[in-house]
């Protein structure tokens, strides 16, 4: 078995990446749209059932979006006899990195950022002024941090074959 995840700031591809991973016949999970992940109130730890839309200024100060490790571990045991991938981004990420045997981060320059986000149709965290800019603060770390944790890191302004050519070698490689 082999467990990977494909992490990258928001807008980086993630979503995408894991459709076509999907159509060419992997095991690919969305952590967002599979139900991986939620927002929680990081004063209680306690989930919340549906955030506002837009989020008023300074909502995403108090609020944060995790992964929940019990999904995680059902999915590392239910995906015992093959490769599974699962996509996404969560700010606890950490707490649940030892459940994979692979790690994988999708960066993107800030103008492919700004883009993606004003022009995605899959979700709309973005376009929020307070959403976009807490993007444009994380995306620097992004690489920074997965290097420490030795992911592979690939560049996903490129051409999305390409991208997830790379996602599916960097598994062979590990």
């Amino acid at each position: 078995m082999t467990l990977v995840w494909v992490t990258g700031n928001s807008g980086s591809g993630k979503s995408t990446v894991c459709g076509v991973l999907r159509q060419r016949g992997h095991v690919a999970l969305d952590a967002d749209e599979d139900g991986f992940c939620r927002w929680f109130d990081r004063t209680d730890g306690e989930a919340v059932a549906g955030p506002p839309y837009p989020v008023p200024e300074g909502w995403l100060d108090r609020y944060g979006w995790e992964i929940v490790r019990e999904r995680v571990e059902s999915l590392a045991e239910e995906s015992r006899s093959r490769v599974a991938f699962l996509c996404g981004s969560a700010e606890n990420e950490a707490d649940v990195l030892d459940l994979f045997d692979a790690v994988v981060c999708l960066v993107i320059d800030d103008e492919t950022l700004r883009h993606r986000l004003a022009t995605r149709t899959t979700n709309s965290f973005g376009r929020h002024p307070e959403e976009l800019a807490a993007a444009l603060k994380w995306n620097p770390l992004t690489r920074t941090i997965y290097e420490r944790h030795g992911a592979t890191i690939i560049d996903a302004s490129k051409p999305l074959t390409e991208v997830v050519d790379r996602v599916i070698a960097a598994v062979q490689e590990s």
